[in-house]
């Protein structure tokens, strides 16, 4: 009994000093703690692959693995909160997503543009980027070197035989469901007391247009993301409760049509455009313009682009991209970070990680338009903005002028501001009737300038009304336009591409109407009452010395007002022939008529005897006169006329006058009504 007394005394002495012990060392190694923190980024409401802040964790403490020991592998989850993460998948066996796990901070040791960007903000970063496949337990595994920071620690970035093994800083991470990523088997290593371990999850993609459809610039909706890590150490996490906010969601493009085209059948219009040796444009073109709804909404695919405008002073469309592989550098465009790293997986699209397949698209759609109708538009636009002096100015291509080889062979100067330089020559957009789509994509825009995409969309077509070419638009059913980031997408989840993609914008905006040539005339008095009668004259002008159209048509007589005995009125009357160019129909409400001489005789106006009221006349030709005259019967005492007053408009100028480059013979093109207009169409001039 005494022995084991002895025994139980010495057992609480040793514990005790163990207690000690450990209760120290705790003391010199404050627990494994990573905080988490993020920037966010602004994104479109109308984007479905939309880029997100990183994620960042700076950790702490804890007790670092002992060289020549493995490193501690932890599971980490990211979830994206209320929506679908949409990060490229490069390897459908597996889900290989381009969402990428970095620890310290790996700094390449080419950096591009080197003259631009300067290392991150750590302690001698790692100068080699090696990657790894962060699918289970055994891919990445890492001998610890011992303690320490970025080059001088487990994740310098060198791999092969170079003892005691890789040492991976970029982890590929796995689509798990529809609002996950995660990397399996990451081995993170506590920094004890040697700095701060950052841990940076990059390129996660979200749908915002599921989450904010329609958003408000007003009150932006955020998108959260949430980190979980377990495995074979303890790690604390700090971060809010309702997650990390990594992006505010705005509305990226906000759409407008100038002044809408107003074209009537019988005029041909531009008939010079895409005739050799030069393209004439006869009128101004109908605008039609996308603006960003932030800055920075309108991106090029890739650096590249950026740095060969700013530094080597030429626009450069789609080519060779290069590898934006420093992490943390605004780099401005549709792609996101490309590490210069072996090792990771990207079977199925072959291309970079974290590379867009093209710079902002945007699409005008036409609905309604007619056959016998083209479209024209520039081959390239430079994008408007409040540039300062020298700035380059953004540039949009037409993407069936760009080529593999870039601005170059494609001839875009580069313009500075203040001049916003002038936009390429019109292109024919193919079309086929009623649909067509213009889509022009940014090569270059500066991020710190709220730029503007103004297309002018030419209209060409030869008239025909015999075979009713151009057919005629109503107010009801007008030829639109439909701005919209481009391409469309029926795919809200994780795929394999295209990146960037987007939903419809359901607005459109009328872009052009063409009316029947017509000519409408008020008589505002006329009267068959009291003794009195009214002649009536409506002449068709459209035989004329200025190079009009002549045309012939019916004219349609419209009476409002009452006869004597009756409740119904007069009922409208439409002549049973043509009224021929350079002729007149003339008759009276007493006795009616027709165009005197007996010419036609089926031109025949009847008789409305006893009314009185006034007149809408609808001639289907495009100029009219009328000439009303009221007497007493026999023109005895009192008789007065006047002319009748055109609804329509005239138009202004009356003409634009091209030249054919080939033949020197001019033509007259009408450029359409201005002012008001009660009826669309356009007069020579307003008649009184």
């Amino acid at each position: 009994m005494v022995d084991f007394r002895k025994w139980l005394l010495a057992l609480a002495v040793v514990g005790l000093l163990l207690g000690v012990g450990t209760s120290t060392a705790n003391a010199q190694n404050p627990a494994f703690t990573c905080a988490a923190t993020a920037v966010p980024n602004i994104v479109r409401s109308e984007g479905v692959t939309e880029l997100l802040g990183d994620l960042i964790l700076n950790c702490t403490g804890g007790i670092p693995t002992a060289a020549g020991r493995s490193i501690p592998l932890q599971n980490v989850v990211i979830t994206v909160g209320g929506t679908n993460v949409t990060s490229r998948i490069l390897d459908s066996s597996i889900l290989a997503s381009e969402a990428l796990l970095l620890i310290d901070e790996p700094y390449p040791a080419d950096p591009f543009p080197s003259r631009t960007i300067a290392p991150p903000d750590v302690t001698n970063p790692p100068t080699n980027q090696e990657g790894c496949v962060a699918v289970n337990n055994t891919n990445c595994k890492i001998i610890s070197v011992g303690v320490g920071i970025g080059a001088a620690g487990s994740y310098n970035g060198y791999y092969g035989n170079l003892s005691p093994g890789p040492h991976y800083n970029v982890f590929q991470g796995v689509q798990q469901g529809a609002n996950s990523i995660s990397w399996s088997g990451v081995p993170i290593d506590a920094p004890g007391t040697a700095g701060v371990r950052v841990v940076r999850i990059t390129n996660i993609r979200a749908n915002a247009s599921l989450l904010a459809p329609g958003a408000s610039s007003l009150i932006p909706v955020t998108i959260s993301e949430s980190i979980f890590v377990n495995g074979y150490q303890v790690i604390a996490l700090n971060q809010p409760s309702n997650g990390n906010v990594v992006g505010n969601i705005i509305p990226g493009l906000i759409s407008s049509v100038g002044v809408p085209g107003a074209y009537q059948q019988c005029n041909s219009v531009n008939t010079y455009l895409g005739t050799p040796p030069g393209d004439v444009i006869t009128d101004t073109g109908i605008t039609v313009s996308a603006t960003e709804g932030f800055r920075y909404s309108f991106k090029p695919q890739n650096y590249w682009q950026i740095f060969t405008a700013q530094y080597d002073g030429y626009y450069s469309g789609p080519g060779t991209p290069i590898e934006q592989n420093v992490l943390n550098f605004p780099y401005s465009s549709e792609s996101g970070f490309t590490p210069d790293a072996d090792g990771l997986d990207n079977t199925t699209s072959l291309e970079y990680i974290g590379l867009a397949d093209r710079g902002t698209q945007i699409q005008f759609g036409l609905t309604g338009l007619g056959a016998g109708v083209n479209l024209y538009a520039p081959a390239y636009v430079y994008l408007t903005g409040n540039y300062g002096g020298g700035t380059v100015v953004g540039v949009a291509v037409l993407t069936s002028q760009s080529t593999s080889s870039g601005a170059v062979s494609s001839g875009i100067p580069l313009v500075t501001a203040p001049s916003t330089g002038t936009n390429g020559p019109p292109v024919l957009i193919n079309a086929t009737a009623p649909t067509a789509s213009l889509v022009y994509e940014i090569w270059y825009s500066d991020p710190n300038v709220l730029e503007s995409l103004a297309v002018p969309i030419s209209v060409e077509y030869t008239s025909n009304t015999a075979t009713n070419t151009p057919p005629v638009t109503t107010t009801a059913a007008p030829t639109s336009v439909t701005p919209t980031f481009w391409p469309i997408s029926s795919a809200p989840t994780a795929t394999t591409g295209p990146i960037p993609r987007f939903v419809p914008d359901t607005g459109s905006s009328t872009l052009f109407t063409i009316s029947a040539c017509t000519c409408n005339l008020l008589f505002p008095f006329v009267t068959n009452q009291a003794g009195f009668d009214t002649g009536i004259a409506i002449a068709n002008t459209t035989d004329d010395p200025y190079m009009t159209t002549a045309q012939n048509g019916t004219v349609v007589l419209n009476y409002y007002g009452n006869t004597p005995g009756t409740t119904a009125g007069v009922a409208p009357y439409t002549t049973q022939a043509a009224v021929p160019a350079g002729s007149e129909l003339v008759f009276t409400l007493s006795n009616g008529g027709g165009i005197p001489g007996g010419g036609t005789p089926s031109v025949v106006v009847p008789a409305t005897a006893g009314f009185q009221g006034y007149i809408i006349a609808q001639a289907n030709f495009q100029y009219c006169h009328g000439f009303a005259f009221i007497s007493d019967v026999g023109a005895q005492k009192l008789a007065e006329g006047y002319l009748a007053i055109s609804l329509d408009v005239p138009y202004a100028p009356a003409y634009a006058i091209s030249i054919n480059p080939s033949s020197g013979v001019g033509i007259a093109s009408p450029l359409g009504p201005t002012g008001l207009n009660r009826t669309g169409n356009g007069g020579e001039n307003e008649g009184h």
